[in-house]
């Protein structure tokens, strides 16, 4: 099994393409923090990005895309001394999905966003830094760039389920800037997305996610990544942050969470499929890690 595959799938994840931004000659559109994670491509000309709390400016050329993984406001801006205008006038504004602003059509933008279940901030989106960057210039980001293509053309042409196809792009987007944040990046990363970059490690993660309910050792991944017992521990510790054990642990009850609010399942059976003997057994673990029994954890939707 994949990790980031699965964790992606378990957060639900989802696009939402937003109103397309044309801009020319002097402009400047200030955007409140946006809910979940946002995103924009420069898809012709070029502008500036500031992001609250974050050095700047970072300059976007054309074919350039960026994701922001914090809630924090941020502007776009042909360039220096420009008076900002507040975003949500001009693109109630929008025509024919395209919002203008400033004088000519120098600048598009499109973009969206990409929402995620409940647990998706400390699963996924505390291992990455506030703003990625993907330059269209990279080699590396040819994939991205055919995503992008895509998305566009899709929105042009509006065949039959357009908008269903460019949000499913949008997915593979991402997935494709992750790669290439964990390959270009990845002795940045922190948590279970630094453990990919790490070949043992990624070898224990695709093991436990493979069969998370079975009664791992540290000594039965040690030998699936072909290296010894304190080698793994080590390493794993270093690079993910918690144990190899601790990890499989907290895995089991991520899955557990999903399983609890997709349906009536008894929670004796969901304790099982996930590796726990007894439902008291995975009653404890869950509600040391939620702070709310898995009953509980139903009850209250947590969505």
């Amino acid at each position: 099994m994949d990790p980031l595959e699965d964790v992606l799938s378990l957060l639900d994840t989802r696009s939402h393409l937003s109103t397309s931004l044309t801009a020319g000659g002097d402009w400047c559109v200030r955007f409140s923090p946006p809910s979940g994670v946002k995103f924009n491509s420069v898809r012709r000309g070029g502008c500036l990005l500031d992001v609250e709390g974050e050095p700047g400016p970072l300059v976007l050329a054309e074919g350039d895309c960026f994701l922001l993984t914090r809630r924090r406001g941020f502007t776009l801006r042909s360039g220096f001394g420009v008076e900002p205008v507040d975003a949500s006038p001009v693109f109630a504004a929008a025509e024919n999905g395209v919002a203008r602003t400033g004088e000519g059509e120098d600048v598009l933008l499109v973009g969206g966003r990409f929402s995620f279940g409940s647990r998706a901030r400390e699963l996924l989106l505390d291992n990455l830094p506030p703003v990625i960057h993907v330059p269209a210039g990279s080699g590396q980001a040819e994939t991205v760039r055919w995503a992008l293509d895509a998305i566009d053309r899709e929105l042009r042409q509006r065949g039959m389920g357009a908008t269903l196809v460019a949000q499913h792009l949008a997915v593979v987007m991402l997935v494709h800037v992750l790669r290439l944040y964990l390959a270009g990046r990845s002795s940045t990363a922190t948590g279970w997305l630094a453990g990919l970059g790490d070949p043992t490690v990624a070898a224990a993660l695709a093991s436990i996610h493979a069969e998370p309910a079975r009664a791992w050792t540290v000594a039965e991944l040690a030998r699936r990544a072909s290296v010894s017992r304190s080698t793994l521990a080590a390493r794993f510790k270093a690079a993910v942050g918690r144990g190899p054990l601790e990890y499989l642990r907290a895995w089991r009850i991520e899955l557990a969470a999903k399983r609890l609010l997709q349906g009536g399942e008894p929670v004796a059976a969901i304790a099982h499929a996930v590796g726990y003997g007894s439902e008291s057994a995975l009653s404890t673990a869950f509600k040391r890690v939620t702070g709310v029994s898995p009953r509980d954890y139903r009850k209250q939707g947590h969505r």
